[in-house]
């Protein structure tokens, strides 16, 4: 007997495979898994409404639709489509913090707020400032406790906290490449700007400073790369959280994607203008990629004091990793972030309301930016270990999400600072411009007095 093949018996084959096919197509229509033959019209019935700002000025609405009014031509060569809009945050809380030795209990306001003038997509000046705070951290509002400060706090100001320019070189003068074989496309931004490098582990601050970046490379093999430099000449804010006038920053920054990951490495230096807390060398590098189903990011970050240790600057090294998973069929979000501290790592610029480099660690590390509302394990990395597993649940749509917290830390220089502590957030959306924030938690710290918090916010972004 022959054996049984495609070449001895092409017509039971053909049989065959058409039974099979037939079998998975009929399979695969019953599947609810499985997309419908009929077309399904845009559902434009659920889309939300525009989001106008509360001051709009130009002829193509901010998020609009339809016609595109086409603007002007200038002298270099650019298309020009200016638009200018207003927005902003205002936030407003009541809240008590009790570190076990001192507590606080306040009112306190910020509101930042912004003009943004569109050029064209790609170049702007933008506008900033924050009214009802001062450089110092101080907030508008009341003092209940304690009793020798208690009382109204007006720090009203006219400070411009922003004012940058940025844009694209290439596309600002088109006329010097007209067919784009030059590579000219070097963006920039010149002014006072908020920066952050290495998730605010090295840099958290706004500066007086000009950045130039080159993106599309390909460097070391990698899929696409940018490099950016970057030189700041005031309003640095060192890692006391303080200003220090007279301090230069020098930034050399980079970032590559490969199939393995995204890869980042910063390099950065401090010249203090021989003020008393001397200069600093500062490196950082890290990789954020995923495993299956886990985000993965790792940093390494150190810090080196030219001059000496000081409150300024110091010698050390942070090592930071953080772990997050999404559960199968939700938007929930569960974490483990962990850290160690070697010696006293110092940050090259933290803005005064930025804490320390932990903030990423969780809502347990983290500064709040309003008040004295301080951080229930702090954020300081010095000769200390830590972590932070936290779950974050989303309801209603994604318009309230729920968030608790545990976490602790240890001293590893044989000081007796060990702490742990739980909390929680919530957070619901009310409107289209709303948001309610509620924020407590509970400390228990060894040799020391248990402490406590809690606080409630409205914040209004328009």
């Amino acid at each position: 007997m022959k054996p049984f093949c495609c070449r001895t018996y092409p017509g039971w084959c053909f049989l065959i495979s058409f039974c099979l096919a037939a079998t998975a197509f009929s399979a695969d229509t019953d599947s609810p898994s499985r997309l419908s033959d009929q077309p399904i019209p845009l559902q434009t019935a659920t889309f939300p409404a525009r989001p106008a700002p509360i001051v709009e000025i130009g002829q193509n609405p901010f998020l609009g639709s339809g016609y595109i009014a086409p603007g002007f031509v200038s002298p270099t060569g650019a298309v020009w489509q200016p638009v200018f809009i207003v927005f902003g945050t205002l936030r407003t809380a009541l809240q008590t913090f009790d570190s076990g030795s001192v507590q606080n209990t306040e009112w306190a306001n910020r509101l930042d707020l912004f003009g943004n003038l569109y050029l064209t997509p790609t170049e702007r000046i933008l506008v900033g400032m924050r009214p009802l705070d001062n450089s110092n951290g101080l907030y508008s509002g009341y003092q209940f406790h304690p009793e020798k400060t208690r009382g109204t706090t007006n720090d009203l100001n006219y400070h411009l906290t922003t004012l940058f320019f940025e844009g694209d070189f290439g596309q600002l003068f088109p006329k010097l490449d007209p067919f784009d074989r030059k590579s000219l496309d070097y963006g920039f931004s010149v002014g006072r700007q908020a920066l952050n490098f290495q998730d605010g582990i090295m840099i958290n601050d706004t500066v007086d400073s000009v950045g130039i970046t080159r993106s599309s490379l390909f460097l070391f093999g990698s899929n696409a790369a940018h490099v950016t430099f970057l030189y700041g000449w005031g309003n640095l804010h060192r890692n006391d959280n303080l200003l220090h006038e007279n301090a230069h920053l020098w930034l050399l920054s980079s970032a590559a994607d490969y199939a393995f990951g995204t890869v980042s490495a910063d390099l950065a230096y401090v010249d203090s203008r021989l003020n008393s807390g001397g200069d600093g060398l500062y490196f950082g590098t890290g990789l954020v990629r995923r495993f299956d189903k886990i985000n993965f990011t790792f940093r390494v970050n150190t810090s080196a004091a030219l001059q000496g240790d000081n409150a300024e600057v110091s010698t050390g090294t942070l090592v930071f990793n953080q772990l997050s998973y999404s559960p199968a069929g939700t938007f929930n979000n569960l974490y483990l972030d962990i850290f160690g501290g070697l010696r006293r790592y110092s940050s090259a610029a933290r803005a005064p309301d930025a804490g320390g480099p932990l903030g990423d660690t969780g809502l347990l590390f983290a500064a709040v930016g309003l008040g004295r509302y301080g951080a229930p394990l702090g954020n300081r990395a010095n000769d200390a270990i830590g972590s932070a597993l936290g779950y974050q649940m989303f309801f209603d749509g994604k318009r309230r999400q729920v968030t608790f917290e545990v976490g602790g830390r240890g001293a590893t220089d044989g000081s007796d600072q060990s702490m742990a502590a739980v909390g929680s957030r919530l957070q619901q959306a009310i409107g289209r411009h709303l948001i309610l924030v509620l924020d407590a938690f509970v400390l228990e710290q060894q040799n020391h007095d248990h402490g406590y918090g809690g606080r409630t916010e409205i914040l209004c972004k328009f």
